[in-house]
């Protein structure tokens, strides 16, 4: 009896993701113009069960050459807002398309310039009418007998998104050396035998100002390259650093009134860096040791060479401080 209600459960969702061939349309074709055009990152949304199926889109869109990241709707609403920029890309997932939350997102997203994808089961909903294109993920029914529980519905988003990604990985022409990039072989230890250089950021993904830059750019370039720390430079040289955590102790004890403070008035100088030739174990020692999470990487004339992050460096969640 429960082997066939099993078989019954995959035909259903089977169904549901069969019945997709026949809602691809120039809508699609817009979504992936609008994503190869976006010179920054695709922006995943969604809460409940969407937002697990966004996770996932985003850290496959992630290792096959789009950059991504998701953004709890809840979260955004309580200050991460500030991690959108106008040029991103929001994929917004919500079946009925009148998620209260993704209601209340919307607008304020749009009000900051960001383009708006929508995958929805529901192309009349609030989400749709207001999005720059939509995906239709309409399925026939929920495996849930039910009908109540996110079964054929939450895998056609799963699957929509694969499309998605997919589509998206050929057009980029991302080859299987891109791939292995994205995800170091071996275990761990193999993956700390690698040089800091192998694995650092570099050029344009650098979070840094000057020196006499204001209080303020340097906290657009916070926000803007989402590592956490920005550098403060002269003439390629780190003079100091200025970290999230910085800058919520000094709004503490400022009572959240920042006028009249200064870059030089937040930044920590020499800050701990890393030279490019030693291992990416080396560069976990130093970060375990002082419990930060981001690393300047210098030549060894101590020109700025790249940055390391403990997520490029390990991957989420598969590290913890040992304190």
């Amino acid at each position: 009896m429960s082997i066939e209600q099993a078989k019954e459960v995959l035909k259903i969702e089977a169904e549901g993701i069969i019945s997709l061939l026949d809602q691809l349309d120039a809508d699609f074709e817009k979504a992936v113009t609008m994503i190869m055009t976006c010179s920054t990152r695709v922006i995943i949304t969604g809460i409940g069960k969407s937002g697990i199926i966004g996770q996932k889109i985003a850290a496959t869109m992630n290792s096959t050459g789009t950059p991504a990241m998701f953004l709890h709707p809840v979260e955004a609403m309580h200050g991460d807002l500030g991690m959108v920029d106008a040029q991103d890309i929001i994929l917004a997932i919500s079946y009925s398309g009148e998620t209260a939350e993704l209601s209340l997102l919307l607008p304020n997203l749009k009000k900051r310039g960001a383009k708006i994808i929508a995958m929805t089961g529901n192309p009349l909903s609030s989400l749709a009418l207001g999005a720059d294109a939509v995906l239709k993920v309409a399925v026939p029914r929920e495996a849930c007998p039910l009908g109540l529980a996110p079964t054929t519905s939450t895998t056609a988003a799963l699957a929509m998104g694969d499309a998605l990604a997919v589509v998206l990985l050929n057009l980029k022409q991302f080859k299987e050396s891109d791939f292995r990039r994205n995800h170091p072989a071996g275990s761990l230890g193999e993956r700390l035998k690698v040089n800091v250089a192998e694995v650092m950021l570099t050029g344009a993904a650098i979070p840094r100002v000057t020196k006499t830059a204001p209080l303020t750019k340097a906290i657009a370039e916070l926000n803007l390259k989402n590592l956490g720390a920005v550098l403060v430079m002269q003439d390629e040289k780190i003079i100091g650093i200025l970290t999230d955590g910085d800058l919520r102790r000094f709004i503490n004890q400022k009572g959240g009134d920042l006028r009249g403070l200064t870059l030089a008035d937040t930044i920590t100088k020499e800050p701990k860096v890393i030279t490019t030739d030693l291992l990416a174990a080396d560069a976990l020692s130093i970060m375990q040791r002082h419990e930060i999470t981001f690393l300047a990487v210098t030549d060894h004339h101590g020109k700025l060479a790249g940055v390391l992050h403990l997520q490029d460096l390990l991957g989420k969640g598969e590290f913890r401080f040992l304190v």
